[in-house]
């Protein structure tokens, strides 16, 4: 295969272009340590910014290659009725919107883990940072994963050294800017995307080797059988409501001036993310419609049949104009690498500011908070492209990342926000039940074998039909409320004395500052004081572990 030195140019001018725009970006911090003004860039994040850096965050490169390699992909559980990242996580973003970004930024939270840590404490914040960092690391390795087959299609270079070049420029202007880099570099993502995606769609269309998409919708369009429609719904869920407790989501939502403007930019980028999806759907389309016989790709070298998170480079490469395809393969590229760095900065930022500060430092100053921060940018990008490197689906690891999520910290996310008597007993078991019903059904992206047969298992495939991922959420939901609703009525009543509230958190409350007569009781003062906007009665029920 002959290295396409277009796309060669194309990639590297657009590298550049956002890098150039993420050291820029990055003297609008002037060197702050403030954590307010790194992490959440000073909350002035006006409507317009937000919106397009709040789509860019969803639509990434994991996004548009996931959605056309599923789209193509002649087998399985494929075809545009199966990519379901498409809509769902649009729908996602609106409920985001409507019922959590007015509610987090109004109560001035650095971070997603923040109301846990005040309700519950920071141990049990600790194990809820689990899922909340599995969730950005796998999200952040299908970004990188995208990168690989674009730049090993284009540059037939090695792939590894490929996605680690990459990672490191993002890596560089986000542990140099921090959110401020990683917005300003998302609109030029965004912008580029936008353009390059659509210029490369007619000409793809058109090509004399390209069979008109109408006439080849049973090839991509896909089919749903009957015995498959749980497993469509349990997919379906997951992805949106394991769309919203995101750390990078709510990031965007935290910066923003004011809560009415963090649900507004929150509800319109729902529809810039289903916009966004087009055009990946499309050259999805025309590949699954292409006679790939009557191009210059070397099937010998690549199959696109076999090697099918390739099909989006594939397409731009092959089927379009050299110029086209400088555009559309630069594009892609950035818009792959600026996503990363969400990803990464929300993972630090949590770690940063819920664990290290709160577990390990909690008189840690700014300076030590800022190294911290950025050291774990470098330790988290190094994960996430391990990850990506191990594994071959971009969409299976796209829809991956929202599974833990979905299961583990959705219900615990609702039940923090929107129902008050919520305490640690119940969301520590609610923890447990959660990762016994979803890891007792088995995971093939990680060779877990299914321990629990849900009803219509089909042992021949070795598939879970039933929606256990839904069951597992709505079970750890049930426990939370079950569980903590009626041991806060016995605390209160003192039908259990209150020597008996082990976690402290119903009526045998931590301390005040002046008995405090401990760091960590200090430490349990003061988060209990910075949720200040909650009523008395909400004010009973923090706790710590």
């Amino acid at each position: 295969m002959a290295i396409n030195w277009g796309g060669v140019a194309g990639i590297i001018v657009f590298y550049l272009l956002i890098l150039a725009v993420g050291l820029w970006a990055s003297r609008k911090s002037k060197g702050s340590s403030d954590q307010e003004e790194v992490m959440l860039a000073g909350r002035n994040i006006g409507a317009v910014v937000g919106i397009f850096t709040m789509t860019a965050t969803w639509v990434g490169g994991g996004f548009i290659n996931g959605t056309a390699e599923y789209v193509f992909k002649p087998y399985g559980n494929s075809g545009l009725v199966w990519t379901q990242a498409t809509w769902a996580y649009s729908i996602s973003l609106v409920l985001g919107g409507l019922f959590f970004a007015k509610i987090m930024r109004s109560k001035g939270y650095f971070t997603l883990l923040d109301p846990f840590e005040n309700k519950y404490g920071s141990r049990m914040c600790g194990l809820l940072f689990i899922p909340a960092i599995t969730g950005d690391l796998f999200y952040t390795a299908a970004i990188l994963n995208a990168l690989g087959s674009t730049v090993s299609v284009v540059l037939e270079l090695d792939r590894t050294l490929s996605v680690i070049v990459s990672a490191c420029i993002a890596v560089f202007y986000t542990f140099i800017g921090g959110l401020y880099s990683v917005i300003y570099t998302d609109i030029i993502q965004l912008i580029c995307m936008f353009v390059g995606m659509w210029i490369c769609v007619p000409f793809a269309m058109t090509n004399e080797a390209v069979e008109s998409i109408g006439s080849t919708s049973q090839e991509w369009l896909g089919t749903i059988e009957s015995d498959q429609a749980g497993l469509w719904i349990d997919s379906a869920l997951l992805l949106i409501f394991g769309g919203i407790p995101w750390q990078a989501y709510f990031q965007r939502v935290l910066s923003s001036k004011t809560p009415r403007t963090a649900q507004i930019l929150s509800c319109v980028s729902g529809f810039g993310c289903l916009l966004m999806s087009i055009p990946p759907v499309l050259l999805g389309a025309v590949g699954a419609s292409t006679s790939w016989n009557d191009t210059t790709l070397d099937l010998g070298n690549i199959d696109p049949f076999s090697q099918t998170s390739l099909i989006l480079p594939l397409v731009i490469q092959y089927l379009t104009p050299p110029v086209i395809s400088f555009i559309g393969l630069g594009a892609v590229s950035a818009a792959v690498m600026s996503s990363a760095d969400s990803s990464i900065l929300s993972s630090s930022s949590m770690f940063t500011h819920n664990v290290y500060k709160q577990v390990f430092r909690p008189k840690a100053g700014k300076l030590e908070l800022l190294w911290v921060m950025r050291a774990s940018i470098v330790v988290g990008g190094v994960i996430a492209t391990a990850f990506g490197l191990s594994i071959n689906s971009v969409y299976k690891l796209f829809v991956f990342c929202s599974d833990f999520v979905y299961v583990v910290l959705f219900p615990q996310f609702l039940c923090v926000i929107h129902f008050s008597k919520c305490n640690t007993y119940g969301s520590l078991l609610a923890y447990i039940v959660a990762l016994i019903l979803r890891f007792g059904g088995g995971d093939s992206l990680l060779g877990i074998p299914a321990l629990i047969k849900y009803p219509y298992y089909d042992d021949e495939e070795e598939v879970q039909l039933f929606p256990y991922k839904t069951l597992a959420m709505l079970s750890s939901l049930l426990t939370i409320l079950v569980v903590s609703y009626p041991l806060d009525y016995l605390f209160k009543k003192g039908t259990i004395p209150k020597r008996y509230d082990f976690f402290r958190c119903v009526v045998n409350l931590p301390a005040t500052k002046d008995e405090a007569d401990s760091d960590e009781d200090e430490v349990n003062y003061e988060l209990r004081r910075r949720d200040s906007t909650d009523s008395p009665a909400e004010e009973d029920d923090k706790c710590e572990t």
